[in-house]
């Protein structure tokens, strides 16, 4: 390790799904904002934000001065994690009222979308982990986003893009099921929760697709709203199925070791917590604000934690390179 510095050695030893922390971090940041907690998430929103520049300029990095590393990590499905990331910041600062960067982003999510989904779809192979659904999480990224631009800034054809990429997550994650190790729901390090999340951001997309509708856009019938909103409830019907399958399987077989992957769990139950809440708000179930409400508390405590256990294993591997 002679002539470089620790931080540089732990950095290069970072997995491509490290983006998960970046989108773990977001989504608590949109939880909190919608229970009105808003400094706790402008805090949250801010850390979110270091995080994407950081991996963004190694993203970058990667793809100007090593090609060759850039396109082997590529076709991995934690690459991912970079369109899924910067659509979830997209949408916090649309919340903010902040419509031109978020407009900014969502270009940048769907320039890297197709470059970045195609080569990871073509190595799928049997029995994958739960990154395998990371297919359908960056193609509903953009779709959430997409929708509540079209929303905050009275844009039909942003919501009928969005409405398209709606469809195509789901059938992602149609496609990704039979390719999931279903062993992983008892051995899986952390990212066996996006099966759930990937079902959480899809409601979310929907309830965001029902929400951009309005006088002004007129943009679903009632056949069509009557599908979507269908659709969207059942899909957060099936999410918190999973979410306590797998929580259940943590107390049945617990893994307390921290691992990077653990921010693909603290992603997936802050996205079933904001997407109870908007669901909420698109169909009027009202009695599902409190246990929205409890999910985003649930999230900020398992973020904490892993939090913790990445300061700790960072330290450890910093005093182990010097």
């Amino acid at each position: 390790m002679s002539g470089i510095s620790p931080f540089r050695a732990w950095w290069a030893q970072r997995p491509p799904a490290a983006g998960a922390a970046v989108m773990a971090t977001g989504i608590m940041s949109m939880g909190l904002h919608l229970v009105g907690a808003e400094s706790v998430s402008r805090v949250a929103l801010v850390l979110a934000c270091a995080m994407w520049l950081a991996l963004a300029a190694d993203f970058v990095a990667r793809l100007v001065l090593d090609r060759r590393q850039w396109a082997a990590q590529a076709r991995t499905p934690g690459a991912l994690t970079a369109v899924a990331a910067t659509a979830v910041l997209g949408t916090r600062f649309s919340a903010l009222g902040w419509q031109l960067p978020a407009e900014a982003l969502l270009a940048l999510s769907m320039v890297l979308w197709l470059p970045l989904l195609i080569p990871v779809v073509n190595n799928w192979k049997p029995r994958m982990p739960g990154a395998v659904f990371l297919a359908c999480v960056a193609t509903q990224g953009p779709a959430v986003l997409g929708a509540t631009l079209a929303a905050a800034v009275t844009t039909a054809w942003l919501a009928h893009l969005s409405l398209v990429l709606f469809w195509l997550g789901l059938a992602m994650y149609g496609l990704a099921v039979p390719r999931f190790a279903w062993r992983q729901i008892a051995e899986g390090p952390g990212d066996q929760w996006v099966a759930g999340g990937a079902l959480a951001i899809s409601a979310l997309a929907g309830a965001r697709l029902l929400a951009a509708d309005s006088a002004r856009l007129y943009l679903w019938n009632d056949d069509d709203s009557g599908v979507l909103r269908t659709v969207t409830v059942a899909l957060l019907v099936l999410d918190l199925a999973w979410y306590v399958v797998l929580l259940a399987a943590e107390v049945a077989w617990p893994r307390p070791r921290y691992d990077m992957r653990r921010w693909a769990t603290v992603f997936p139950m802050g996205m079933t917590a904001t997407a109870t809440l908007s669901v909420a708000t698109a169909v009027g179930g009202a009695w599902l604000k409190w246990p929205g409400r409890v999910l985003v508390w649930v999230t900020v405590a398992a973020w904490l934690a892993v939090a913790a256990g990445a300061v700790t294993a960072a330290r450890a591997t910093l005093r182990k390179t010097r």
